[in-house]
C-alpha cells in the first residue's frame, strides 16, 4: 500500500502557524517569571523569580475568583447540558418544518454583539437582584452558551441510527427510556465534547463577568483586568493571573484531546 506524503510546505505551513498561535502564550509565560521592570523590556535574558507568583497568590480574595470561575463554568456547562439535551432530542427525532429554521435563529444570536444588548441584561439584573451574583452569571453563561450546546447536541443525535430507537420502542420502550439507556451512551463521546467546549467558553468568558460583577462573584477573568487600572498596567502580575487562570483549561484541554476529537468527529464516518 503506497502512503502519498504532503509536500513539504504544507507541514512548514503548520509548523507556521502553530508558532504564531502558541507565541502569545509562551510570551505571557516568560514575563511572568519576570519583574515589573523586567516585564517592560522584550527580552529573553533576564533571571527568573517567581515574586511576581506569589504577590498574585498572597492576595486575600484570589480563592475567590477560583471558587467563582470553578462555579460557574461547571454550573452553567451542567445547566446547558440539561436544557440542550431534551431539546436536540425533540428537534433531532420529532422534526417539524420549522425545526431548520428553529435552529438557524438559534445560532444567529451568537452573532448578535454583546454589547448591543449589554443595556437591558444590566438592568435586567440589577432589577432582579441578581447583579454581581453568581447566581445572574451562572444564568447568563447558560444563556449564551445555550445555542452552541443544543446544535452540537443536535447533530450527534441525528448522527445515531434511527433504527436503534425504533427497535427499543417495538420493545416498548418510552422517551425516557430511550433517553437514558440508548441516547445517551450512543452519544456520550460528542455530549462529553460539548461539556469540555462550554467549560472552556464560560472560563475565558470576560465580558459579561467584568460588566455585571464587581466583588462578589467575580470570577478570575475580573481577577486578572484588576492589573489594569488607573494606577497603570502591571505586565508581570498581568501575565502571572493569565497564566494561572488559562493553566488549569491547558492542562484539561491536554489530558482529554483524545475524548475532544473523538467527540467533534462523532458520526462523521459512517
Amino acid at each position: 500500500m503506497n502512503v502519498r506524503k504532503s509536500p513539504w510546505w504544507v507541514g512548514l505551513l503548520a509548523w507556521s502557524c502553530a508558532i504564531v498561535l502558541f507565541f502569545p502564550i509562551f510570551w505571557i509565560a516568560v514575563t511572568a517569571f519576570k519583574t515589573e521592570h523586567q516585564a517592560y523590556v522584550p527580552s529573553l535574558f533576564f533571571l527568573p523569580t517567581l515574586d511576581t507568583f506569589r504577590e498574585v497568590l498572597e492576595r486575600s480574595s484570589y480563592l475567590s475568583f477560583v471558587k467563582n470561575s470553578v462555579i460557574v463554568a461547571l454550573g452553567s456547562t451542567l445547566l446547558s447540558l440539561v436544557l440542550a439535551v431534551p431539546a436536540a432530542y425533540s428537534m433531532a427525532f420529532f422534526p417539524t418544518g420549522r425545526t431548520q429554521k428553529l435552529l438557524l435563529w438559534m445560532l444567529s444570536t451568537k452573532m448578535m454583539p454583546a454589547v448591543g444588548v449589554l443595556v437591558p441584561i444590566y438592568l435586567l439584573a440589577k432589577n432582579s437582584g441578581m447583579l454581581d451574583s453568581v447566581t445572574g452569571l451562572l444564568i447568563i453563561y447558560t444563556l449564551i452558551n445555550l445555542p452552541i450546546a443544543v446544535w452540537m447536541a443536535f447533530t450527534y443525535f441525528n448522527d445515531v441510527p434511527k433504527e436503534i430507537l425504533e427497535a427499543a420502542r417495538i420493545d416498548g420502550a418510552n422517551a425516557w427510556q430511550e433517553m437514558i439507556y440508548l441516547l445517551l451512551p450512543t452519544a456520550m463521546p460528542g455530549l462529553a465534547s460539548t461539556a469540555l467546549l462550554l467549560i472552556i467558553l464560560a472560563w475565558n468568558e470576560a465580558f459579561w463577568s467584568l460588566n455585571l460583577t464587581s466583588v462578589n462573584a467575580a470570577p478570575l477573568t475580573v481577577f486578572i483586568a484588576s492589573y489594569s487600572n488607573p494606577e497603570g498596567l502591571f505586565w508581570a502580575k498581568l501575565s502571572a493571573a493569565s497564566l494561572l487562570a488559562i493553566a488549569p483549561i491547558m492542562a484539561l484541554g491536554w489530558l482529554a484531546q483524545k475524548q475532544l476529537v473523538r467527540g467533534l468527529t462523532f458520526g462523521a464516518v459512517k
